[in-house]
């Protein structure tokens, strides 16, 4: 058991530092574009720092298709509370329908057929 939840909570840290690398100097539109830059890289440092063991962890129980589902529904739901708690986005009625077809897809990826 431990095997199989260890990674998605080291993709759930990963993502945290990734979705801050990628999208958090928006708020910080002054600041110079090779500043953010150097900014970004430093946190996605620590972001492979988790994304990496992850992986390798969970390689061992899941395979490449499904590590990366994993990650992109962990990304989704990052992302969604990111832009609405730091980026005071609003979250619309389209982007729900396009995350239940993301789930269809999950389920297409992980049914044992």
């Amino acid at each position: 058991m431990i095997r199989a939840v260890m990674p998605i909570i080291l993709l759930l840290i990963s993502n945290v530092f990734m979705t801050f690398a990628w999208y958090g100097h928006l708020k910080f539109k002054s600041s110079a574009l090779w500043l953010v830059i150097l900014v970004s890289w430093g946190i996605a440092l620590f972001e492979y720092c988790f994304q990496v063991p992850a992986n390798r962890m969970g390689y061992e129980v899941y395979n490449a298709a499904q590590l990366k589902t994993i990650q992109e529904v962990i990304t989704l739901i990052v992302f969604s509370v990111f832009s609405i708690t730091y980026l005071k986005e609003q979250f619309k009625w389209n982007y729900l329908v396009g995350f239940c077809f993301i789930i269809l897809a999950v389920f297409f990826i992980f049914k044992k057929w």
